[in-house]
């Protein structure tokens, strides 16, 4: 046999095991929803009500601000639930309605609350507090016992989870944090980029385990940043403050939100940028699989929306009481902790306001039990909540809720049950408990 033919017969049957063997990088799944709407109607049925004017303490709430469920339709309301608060407590209502227990108080030792911000329930009844003074997540058994704190450690992606909102993992053991539930934050400079460190160019998406005594964070996935500048600090900042504010920036108006829904399997779906986009990533995979996009188009900001939403801004504050402050300008408050011989030192001043170049198509998402992804799109005003679609993660149109028609639920539950926040004409917090039909939840 001549050696060229030896080689061939030899390298021909490795090559070909290689490439065979090597990986292969799938392509993304792409779908398009129709543009036209198909209406659906908020078909609901009442099951229960909690939450009175003047009655028992249970039912008399403060300010409530996060709802949830277990797995037994059991509901967690979790009232005084603001940054800062001293009065948190938890209240659980059976699947009829009736009052079962309350726990919760407000203090510096294992199982009490200092600065809680984060809240979920897990399927199981556990109940997870994230608390910013205990840097730990606390965790409740299904009959309020308070079991151990789980530490968030120094990883950037729990400690995240601390100062923001979470959402349960449906399988148990774990939440999902990533600056999601609101705005899209502050953002710092990373270390490794020059003296000055590195803009960051993603907002991650992060699953924290707490099955041991500190938590084991994973980024299941990266949703994308916009670009920022550096908060351009004036002169009478002090230098303590301008060391540790540096590299920060701030969200413009109008700056895509990371909207993030936990999948029922475990996987996730987000949207990060102003169109009609949503990216779905299966559990474990570390990248988006498919991606379900709407031709509906962002709103490009002219000077003259910018200007009418400014002095809608101004009106909205002084009706709230507030100084409605100078157009185009926001106010900011900074305090360093001190510690040693310096003492605590604090600087209020005003910045030119930046603002995103469009309006995004989507406010917010959620995610049902059943996996149904609720999607409200903006109003007639950038600010303003519009049509809620309803659709799955395979990428299957359900129908739309014409603006108004309905509210997206403030938590979903198993059977189709969704509970919404209502304040009534005296700002009372009340819960209301309702059922949705079937192609819905």
């Amino acid at each position: 046999m001549s050696t060229a033919r030896l080689l061939a017969s030899t390298t021909l049957p490795l090559l070909l095991s290689l490439a065979l063997a090597a990986p292969v990088a799938q392509a993304q799944e792409v779908i398009e929803l129709p543009a036209l709407d198909q209406p659906i109607e908020p078909d609901f049925e009442e099951v229960y009500g909690v939450g009175v004017l003047e009655g028992e303490s249970w039912e008399m709430f403060g300010r409530v601000s996060r709802v949830a469920f277990d797995a037994e339709g059991n509901l967690y309301v979790f009232d005084g639930a603001d940054m800062g608060s001293d009065n948190l407590r938890v209240l659980v209502f059976d699947p009829a309605g009736g009052f079962t227990r309350e726990f919760g108080s407000s203090g510096g030792g294992p199982g009490e609350f200092n600065r809680p911000t984060g809240f979920a329930v897990l399927r199981d009844g556990t109940t997870v507090v994230s608390d910013v003074g205990h840097r730990a997540y606390q965790l409740f058994d299904a009959s309020g016992v308070f079991q151990r704190m789980v530490g968030a450690g120094d990883d950037p992606g729990a400690m995240s989870g601390l100062s923001g909102s979470i959402q349960p993992d449906p399988r148990g053991g774990a939440v999902f944090t990533g600056g999601f539930g609101g705005g899209p934050g502050f953002s710092f400079r990373t270390a490794g980029g020059g003296d000055e460190g590195a803009p960051p160019t993603s907002r991650p998406v992060v699953r924290v385990g707490l099955a041991g005594d500190v938590v084991q964070a994973d980024t299941v996935v990266h949703g994308w940043l916009p670009p920022r500048n550096d908060l351009d600090l004036p002169t009478n900042v002090p230098s303590q403050l301008r060391d540790m504010m540096g590299g920060l920036s701030l969200p413009m108006v109008f700056e895509p939100r990371l909207l993030v829904g936990v999948l029922p399997d475990g996987g996730t779906v987000h949207s990060d940028s102003s169109a009609y986009t949503l990216k779905i990533t299966p559990p474990g995979a570390g990248e988006v699989a498919r991606v379900i996009e709407r031709p509906l188009l962002p709103e490009p900001l002219t000077p003259g929306a910018q200007e009418e939403y400014e002095e809608r801004t101004a009106a909205a504050r002084e009706e709230r009481g507030r100084a409605a402050g100078t157009a185009g300008l926001r106010m900011l408050q900074f305090q360093s902790r001190g510690g040693g011989n310096s003492p605590a030192q604090t600087a209020s001043f005003q910045i030119e306001q930046e603002y995103y170049h469009e309006i995004p198509v989507l406010r917010s998402l959620a995610v049902t039990w059943d996996g149904r992804i609720w999607v409200q799109r903006r109003g007639e005003l950038p600010e303003s909540d519009g049509p809620i679609d309803v659709l799955t993660a395979g990428g299957e149109y359900v129908g739309t809720y014409a603006t108004d028609a309905t509210r997206v639920p403030d938590a979903f539950g198993p059977d189709g049950l969704a509970a919404f926040i209502e304040l009534d004409e005296y700002d009372v917090a009340r819960v209301v408990v309702r059922r949705l039909p079937a192609d819905v939840r």
